[in-house]
C-alpha cells in the first residue's frame, strides 16, 4: 500500500515524458512544465514521471532537473561545499548509506523548522514584531516546502529528543526575544 493511500490520499499522479521532451498529466489529461511539476511538489501532491517509450521511471532524473533549473535561476539552495562532498560519495563504500541519512536530516530539520515556527508565533503575538515574525516564518515555510516530501510519515522522534529539542527551541526563542528587546531600545 503507498504512504498516500495509508494517509487517506490518492495514488500518485502519472506524468508521461514523451520524445518530444514534453510531459503529459494523465490526471487532467494536459501538457505540463517542469514549473507545474515543482508546484505539485510545494503542494504535497506525489507524483510518478514515467518514459512513455520505455515505460522506465525516471522520477529521479526529472526531480533533480527541477533542482537544476531552480539553481540556475538564481535560487541557490545548495551550498558549493556541500555538492563537492556529494560527488565525492559517488563511488564510496558509503554511498548506500548517504540517501538515507540525507533524509533523515532533512525530517529532522522539516520538525525543528515547525516547532520553530509555533514557538515564534507563539513568543510575538500581540506585539509590534508580529507582522515581520510571520512574514519570516512565511519564507522560512517556503524554503521548507522545497524538501518535504509529498507524502512522507514522519518517525516518532523519543522523548528523551524531543525534550532535548524543546529545550533547544527555548533557548533560541530566549535569545531571539533578547535581540527584540535590544532592538526596541
Amino acid at each position: 500500500m503507498r504512504k498516500k493511500e495509508l494517509e487517506g490520499g490518492s495514488a500518485p499522479v502519472t506524468v508521461k515524458k514523451y520524445a518530444n521532451r514534453r510531459l503529459y498529466n494523465t490526471e487532467s489529461s494536459s501538457y505540463i512544465t517542469l514549473d507545474d511539476l515543482a508546484k505539485m511538489v510545494r503542494a504535497g501532491r506525489d507524483f510518478r514521471v514515467i518514459d512513455a517509450r520505455t515505460e522506465e521511471d525516471i522520477t529521479h532524473n526529472v526531480l533533480t532537473q527541477i533542482i537544476m533549473e531552480e539553481e540556475g535561476r538564481g535560487q541557490a539552495l545548495l551550498p558549493v561545499s556541500f555538492l563537492r562532498q556529494l560527488i565525492a560519495l559517488y563511488g564510496d563504500s558509503m554511498q548506500a548509506v548517504v540517501p538515507g541519512y540525507l533524509e533523515a536530516s532533512m525530517d529532522s530539520f522539516r520538525r525543528n523548522q515547525e516547532q520553530f515556527r509555533s514557538a515564534v508565533e507563539g513568543a510575538f503575538a500581540g506585539s509590534p514584531f508580529a507582522d515581520l515574525a510571520k512574514r519570516n516564518m512565511a519564507m522560512l515555510d517556503a524554503a521548507a516546502r522545497a524538501f518535504k516530501p509529498p507524502a512522507s510519515a514522519t518517525p516518532a522522534t523519543a522523548q528523551g529528543g524531543k525534550d532535548a529539542e524543546i529545550a533547544g527551541l527555548r533557548a533560541e526563542l530566549a535569545a531571539l526575544q533578547d535581540k527584540v528587546e535590544r532592538l526596541g531600545r
